[in-house]
């Protein structure tokens, strides 16, 4: 939930296959999967899209499974990390609505986040968090604030291992939805272009009863579009 400032190097890609899965009082909902793509545009901006395909299993209702909101984002590095100072960059959101509200695939109108995120490392180690304000353009909706933090350890050459810890304000009044919870999970490197990403976790004063979060990450740069030419 929580991310970094840095972005994608210029000209290079993350293509992302994941799933994102949540159970509130045995109400299962998330992606199944999603498509993600990042694009490094120019030097310190990168450019964001998430499509997913969304599902919502109640208990005691019929389940539904379709398209979901879509997410479209700019990430901007305006602060590089100094031996004194940390990494920064800011990184606007907007939640389009694609996904039908009736059956809890999506939120049914349009809405913003808009997060500062700061980074610092040592050694192995690496601690990146900060927070951000969530723009609700529906009326009968509040507008809310995210902070979160990230501590992680690269254990290996090809194995990271991190912790988040993250606090979220409630969207609707009525339905306490988030609150506080805390992910624990990994980054295994297969190799230079494909990686391996996984998370659980739960909350710690909030309704979910479990999280979790897998992804295949396939990372490429512009030759991957340049073919030989013919030889003469």
């Amino acid at each position: 939930m929580t991310d970094d400032p840095e972005p994608v190097d210029y000209q290079h890609w993350e293509f992302y296959v994941a799933s994102q899965n949540t159970d509130i009082s045995g109400d299962w909902s998330g992606t199944a999967p999603h498509f993600e793509l990042n694009y490094g545009i120019i030097s310190n901006v990168q450019l964001h899209m998430i499509a997913p395909l969304a599902y919502d299993a109640p208990p005691h209702r019929a389940s539904h499974y379709g398209s979901g909101d879509m997410e479209l984002g700019v990430k901007f590095r305006f602060l590089q990390e100094t031996n004194w100072l940390p990494e920064a960059a800011i990184f606007p959101l907007l939640e389009v609505p694609i996904g039908s509200a009736k059956d809890n695939l999506g939120a049914g109108h349009a809405n913003g986040f808009l997060p500062l995120w700061l980074q610092k490392s040592w050694g192995d180690w690496t601690a990146y968090g900060g927070g951000g304000y969530g723009v609700n353009s529906f009326s009968g909706r509040r507008n809310w604030e995210f902070v979160g933090g990230v501590l992680q350890d690269q254990v290996s050459s090809n194995i990271l291992i991190g912790a988040e810890v993250y606090h979220q304000t409630d969207v609707e009044a009525d339905f306490p939805n988030v609150g506080t919870a805390f992910n624990i999970g990994a980054v295994i490197d297969l190799s230079d272009q494909h990686h391996i990403l996984f998370s659980a976790g739960r909350s710690i004063d909030g309704p979910t009863q479990f999280q979790c979060y897998i992804a295949y990450q396939f990372t490429f740069d512009n030759s991957l579009f340049q073919f030989a030419k013919p030889s003469h």
